[in-house]
């Protein structure tokens, strides 16, 4: 119950007094802050809020007036006629409470759909993981369709399942998971196994499964683990091909699994917002570095002592470590397309060609046979939408990662005109980008010079003046890591900056030259049609004609 007490107003005589409105509010205090019950500062109210009611003066209880700023020690007790009290100190200390209030309400946990505390070990990650999935797989029928449509099934209902258990010979098993999509009279199942961390597929387990989906009559086992193949559709696990005849075998790794929720739920949409809500709380729950999917951050126990042999010029084709080192970086160019299509919103792959892709083991090999011939690895990415596919090249005896693209020139206007063409294009770039000039039907290199020297005098990029310029390489080299897995100095980490600052600086910014439409011409530009010549025209008979009349 609020009370008016009797004050003197600030700057005023004792004669100018006033009244002031207190609290019950300040009851809450306790006895050792030495506040009187009853009474409470405002020291909150600006300056234009401060009023004083002179003693008399009708009450006015829409606005009733506040303890000015300046009085803020002054406290007034019930019955107190000397006036006021003073305690030092307490605006500090209502000031200290209200900042800690606020502070621990920064610091309170949101409630999570999955939450990733009471994770104990590697079993109740894998089941919490894998029941979150298939979970969201069932709920939310676009993110469902997306992943099931990578693996050969048909657009239908999902419905999923965990830990369904299965007899194969004396053996219980219980696969991690089940898919079923339904299609009319139509049925499409799955089995699925599930890996968390750095816990790897087991050959003998995945033939198991592959087994029991061939006695069941299923249709496929799709398998899920921080495991990147180095080709897509390719297996990391090497299991018997006999036993693939009659059932498929997929495999998504965490990161594409991540890759597919992002982009469905923040580019692509999702029709219901609960939906698009239980998405976002999966990307949250694979996001946390406790949900057990991880990111691609190990080059292999083979990677030190191959690096050290190509600096030394010892690598030999047949070393078994070269052909680890070869799948591990094509595994890494797979992860930052990855990466890079989660940020564009875009569906970014491997640029492989079909032989690569129906023979992994072939493009393995020539991996090995240029690391040893020239120390290098090379890989390109495809990016929808770009000038062209952006080349990766690791330089293992020069230390460098060198990302180039090429560029057709226009085919219209002289050389310098198509130079500048580029450099424009080149605004924010930075000085140290090299670009090389290929011209018409000429052999080996083009000339070549740092941007900013060609934003200076262009012509250096101009070997020769008759020549036209057909193409334009543009390329940006910087340090590469040498430790094996990732953080500060790594291989992993130094690639993936390469690969984001030279699209963010060089791709993002590039067009491709297209020729000017062409223009309707005006009646006055139109010349018109010359009478022939009496000479020219033609008048005999000829048999096509028919016969004279009469």
């Amino acid at each position: 119950m609020a009370a008016w007490y009797r004050g003197t107003a600030p700057g005023g005589s004792p004669s100018d007094d006033a009244y002031v409105k207190t609290s019950a509010l300040a009851e809450t205090f306790d006895s050792s802050s030495a506040v009187p019950p009853g009474a409470i500062l405002r020291s909150h109210v600006p300056d234009t809020d401060r009023q004083v009611q002179p003693i008399g003066a009708q009450e006015d209880t829409r606005r009733p007036p506040v303890v000015p700023t300046g009085q803020l020690n002054r406290l007034v007790r019930p019955g107190d006629a000397a006036g006021f009290r003073t305690v030092d100190g307490l605006t500090s200390r209502i000031t200290a409470m209200t900042r800690s209030f606020r502070m621990s309400e920064e610091t309170w946990l949101a409630a999570r759909l999955i939450p990733t505390s009471g994770i104990n070990g590697a079993d109740e990650q894998e089941r919490r993981a894998t029941s979150a999935l298939l979970a969201v797989m069932s709920a939310v029928r676009e993110f469902g369709r997306a992943l099931t449509q990578s693996v050969g099934a048909p657009a239908g209902t999902v419905q999923t399942f965990i830990e369904v258990p299965f007899k194969l010979g004396d053996q219980q098993l219980f696969p991690d998971g089940l898919i079923r999509v339904t299609r009319g009279q139509r049925q499409w199942t799955a089995l699925v196994e599930v890996k968390t961390g750095s816990n790897a597929l087991r050959t003998e387990q995945v033939e198991a499964y592959l087994d029991i989906a061939r006695e069941q009559g299923f249709d496929a086992l799709l398998t899920i683990s921080n495991e990147i193949a180095p080709v897509p559709g390719q297996h990391p696990t090497t299991v018997d091909r006999r036993k693939l005849r009659k059932v498929a075998l997929h495999h998504l790794p965490w990161t594409e699994v991540l890759t597919q929720a992002v982009l469905q739920k923040e580019y692509r949409g999702v029709a219901d917002p609960d939906q698009a809500w239980v998405l976002g709380e999966l990307i949250r729950y694979l996001e946390h570095p406790r949900s057990g999917a991880l990111e691609f951050s190990d080059m292999g126990p083979a990677w030190v002592q191959v690096r050290e042999a190509v600096s030394a010029g010892t690598l030999r084709a047949g070393d078994g470590g070269a052909a680890q080192v070869a799948g591990r970086f094509d595994a890494l160019i797979r992860y930052v397309c990855l990466r890079l299509g989660r940020r564009l919103g875009t569906e970014v792959t491997p640029a492989l060609s079909r032989r690569d892709l129906a023979d992994p083991a072939a493009r393995t090999q020539w991996l090995v046979n240029q690391l040893v011939s020239t120390g290098t690895l090379t890989g390109s990415i495809r990016i929808p939408g770009s000038v062209g596919s952006l080349q990766v090249t690791a330089d293992l005896r020069a230390g460098q990662v060198i990302c180039h693209v090429d560029v057709d020139a226009p085919r219209t206007g002289r050389p310098t005109t198509r130079v500048n063409w580029l450099v424009r294009q080149l605004r924010d770039a930075p000085d140290n980008v090299r670009i090389e000039a290929f011209a018409m039907h000429a052999r080996g290199g083009g000339a070549t010079d740092l941007l900013r020297q060609v934003r200076a005098e262009p012509t250096t990029l101009i070997s020769d003046p008759a020549r036209e310029l057909r193409a334009f390489r543009v390329a940006q080299s910087t340090a590469a890591g040498t430790k094996r897995g990732s953080g500060r100095g790594a291989f992993i980490d130094s690639v993936l900056n390469a690969v984001d600052e030279f699209y963010e600086q060089i791709i993002q910014n590039l067009k491709p030259w297209l020729p000017a439409p062409p223009r309707l011409r005006s009646p006055e530009e139109i010349a018109p049609v010359q009478p022939v010549a009496p000479s020219l025209i033609s008048t005999a008979i000829s048999s096509q004609d028919d016969p004279p009349s009469g």
